[in-house]
């Protein structure tokens, strides 16, 4: 169990969607995450920047408690959603992860049509009751992901037939068919060309609209062009975090201004 939230003020707990304290996370014998404090806002993008290593994936993991499934890992403090601590024992993984949605570095699609794809979180969770509902679930989500107007035709097709960027907004209508209240983004543009990467950066500014979304990106450009509140990681710890174009013109701490102007990294 988690030791009662230390954090700031009832203000502080109410603007905030997931607030993270004191999280400390080990993998065996090694420190990864070392006294991360933040407080991620709703219907904002966070991005996490930082060097390869530092910490800023394992982190975002820790708030849908992916690092479970990894048997050496282990994570100490405190993160709430809503208030909630997400790491105590009544709080069921699968249906965090229902509010806490994921997207991948690589497109993942499932061995399925496109439409199972899209369908099969909102079956697992029996989200319709029926065949009409479901398929309002799938435009819905392919809407959302704008994905619709390109597959609306071949929803019987493989979702690995499509191209790397319509596979990525399809693992994108996958994760906010079950209405998330965050989507977790990690590198989701890495393995992307430049034209799909930008149709992403435009998706997840519409999707902040609906959902609080954080995102870890290798590249400071899109961190500046996509998120409102960036945190730079190094070395394990939470070294800034503020606005972003506070961050990207004017860091408070010399590692974050060597970091953006190329002297680490």
């Amino acid at each position: 169990m988690f030791d009662a939230p230390t954090i700031g003020s009832t203000v502080e707990l109410q603007d905030s969607k997931i607030t993270a304290s004191g999280v400390h996370v080990f993998y065996g014998d090694t420190h990864a995450i070392k006294d991360v404090n933040v407080n991620i806002a709703a219907k904002t993008v966070t991005a996490f920047i930082g060097p390869s290593g530092c910490g800023k994936s394992t982190f975002l993991r820790c708030l849908n408690r992916m690092n479970d499934t990894i048997d050496t890992c282990r994570v100490e403090g405190n993160i709430h959603l809503d208030g909630e601590d997400i790491y105590d024992r009544r709080v069921d993984p699968v249906q965090l992860r229902a509010k806490v949605g994921m997207v991948f570095q690589k497109p993942n699609p499932f061995p399925k049509s496109i439409y199972d794809n899209v369908a099969y979180g909102a079956r697992i969770h029996g989200l319709a009751r029926n065949k009409s509902e479901l398929d309002a679930i799938v435009e819905k989500a392919l809407r959302r992901a704008a994905l619709w107007g390109e597959v609306k035709d071949r929803l019987g097709a493989p979702g690995t037939g499509l191209s790397g960027g319509q596979q990525q907004r399809l693992c994108i209508a996958r994760a906010v068919a079950t209405e998330p209240e965050v989507l977790l983004m990690d590198e989701p543009c890495s393995a992307l060309d430049p034209i799909a990467t930008a149709q992403v950066e435009e998706l997840i500014d519409d999707l902040r609209t609906r959902f609080s979304v954080v995102i870890v990106t290798h590249s400071m450009q899109q961190a500046a062009r996509v998120s409102q509140k960036t945190a730079f990681f190094h070395l394990g710890h939470l070294v800034e975090f503020g606005d972003t174009p506070t961050i990207f013109t004017n860091p408070s701490d010399e590692r974050t201004e060597s970091y953006i102007t190329g002297r680490i990294g």
